[in-house]
């Protein structure tokens, strides 16, 4: 049952916040910010200049650090719709987290600039005929089919129109439950319930097509309707392992005191965590065993190219990494009410989630322009080939990968997860670590799992 409050119920509660969360005080993780950001801004800025791959490591960062700040908007917004109780407090983490979009997309600029290398398979392809209307050589009929949507100018449309809508909902949604804060006004939490509506359809559309933009174009000859369910499974899981990492460390330094955010909703969140990490299995499953299945060479070339230069190794480790063990870790009721375990859970997360980036990106954008997307032809590759009947065994493969990455591969992911962190730890001064007067708070400080 949703819980509800008069304003002089939300007065009294606001009366508890020393006791629920003491207010930061100015100069509080002020240090931590900026050695977030500072570190962050050095990580991201060499990856992209110094490392191996240059602009495409940047994207694997980005990428995956995107998706922990669209997942903390989902979060925000399904319990905004549900009137969840129990998540009040964490909600304003998401909501912090979220409140950091705008930054991304100033940290878009280094993809502006690398965006001829990224996505060199379609801006470098042949799609013009001959005055006589005859082919060119090397004319690719599947590019030139597409040029409508693939375009320099339609792309950069479409980057206007998603972060206009992203950045439009994370700063309404965070606004208003600060409003809120300051008003107790419970028609607020109504409001914001009806605009959430509308906006997980707006996220919807906008995270699909931003997966099937900034990373299923690298191939622009494949393409999965599933991908952009694919991306947003492992980019809510993400978000969620953030924000037990940022809550557990922000307790710790007494931020939060043992009323506020308790081992029920680390329980909650831990169980969310979990139950995204399964659905990320589901849909790449999906996904794999549909493009098996049929056998067409259009298709099973993605999973080909997933078989060579050390990434057939990295396919099954994803499949033990991403899912088996982490299945068995923390399926545990006690795994996911444990202080320690749960962080550690989240952690070790989040690297597999920056791997997964990897797998998703490099090996398509690495490849050379248009070698081995046959449609029927020579290019075509078939189910075999694509499932790994290849030479070398696991351990050399393994090898190989860790010889065909490079350090910033890891390094930017890790870089702009730093500023993300930074900048939500802005977020997080500016505004009580809590809702205080939201209508529903009173639940959330007496849920208790069943």
């Amino acid at each position: 049952m949703t819980a509800t409050a008069t304003p002089e119920t939300a007065k009294s509660l606001q009366e508890l916040a020393p006791d629920i969360a003491p207010r930061i005080r100015e100069g509080d993780l002020a240090t931590a910010q900026y050695v977030l950001i500072g570190l962050g801004a050095v990580l991201a800025g060499l990856g992209f200049w110094l490392g191996g791959h240059g602009p495409l490591s940047y994207l694997v960062g980005y990428m995956g650090v995107i998706g922990v700040c669209l997942g903390a908007l989902f979060f925000t917004m399904i319990q905004h719709i549900t009137s969840a109780g129990w998540s009040v407090p964490v909600r304003r983490v998401t909501e912090n987290i979220a409140g950091t979009l705008p930054y991304m997309l100033l940290l878009f600029v280094p993809i502006v600039v690398g965006f001829d290398d990224i996505y060199h398979h379609w801006t470098h392809a042949v799609i013009e005929k001959n005055a006589d209307g005859s082919l060119p050589d090397g004319y690719d009929a599947v590019i030139a089919g597409k040029s409508g949507y693939l375009n320099s100018t339609f792309f950069f449309v479409r980057v206007a129109v998603i972060f206009g809508i992203w950045i439009a909902l994370a700063t309404y949604f965070r606004s208003q439950s600060i409003k809120q804060d300051e008003s107790g006004d419970p028609a607020i939490t109504q409001r914001l319930r009806r605009v959430a509506a509308p906006g997980l359809l707006m996220f919807a559309l906008t995270i699909t097509f931003a997966s099937f933009d900034w990373i299923m174009s690298i191939d622009p000859h494949w393409f999965s309707t599933i991908f952009g369910v694919a991306f947003f499974s492992g980019a809510v899981m993400s978000s969620l392992a953030v924000t037990i990492l940022l809550t557990t460390w922000l307790k710790k330094r007494g931020y939060y005191n043992e009323g506020a955010i308790t081992q029920e909703h680390y329980h909650d969140v831990g169980k969310l965590m979990w139950a995204f990490m399964l659905f990320w299995t589901y849909t790449n499953f999906s996904q794999y065993m549909l493009i098996w299945y049929a056998n067409l060479p259009e298709e099973t070339v993605w999973y080909a190219h997933r078989t060579e230069h050390g990434w057939g190794a990295i396919g099954p480790a994803l499949i033990i990494g991403h899912f088996a063990f982490p299945f068995v870790f923390l399926m545990s009721r006690h795994m996911k009410r444990n202080k320690t375990v749960l962080p550690i859970g989240a952690a070790y997360l989040l690297a597999i989630h920056c791997i997964d980036m990897q797998y998703l990106i490099l090996p398509s954008g690495l490849s050379g322009h248009g070698d081995g997307h046959g449609h029927g032809g020579d290019g075509g590759v078939s189910a075999g080939d694509a499932a790994g009947e290849h030479a070398h065994g696991f351990g050399a493969q393994l090898g190989e990968y860790f010889h065909t990455i490079s350090w910033a591969d890891f390094g930017c992911f890790a870089g702009l997860l730093c500023l993300v962190g930074g900048l939500t730890l802005m977020n997080v001064r500016r505004s009580n670590l809590i809702p205080l007067r939201d209508p529903r708070l009173n639940e959330a400080l007496h849920f208790h799992n069943i």
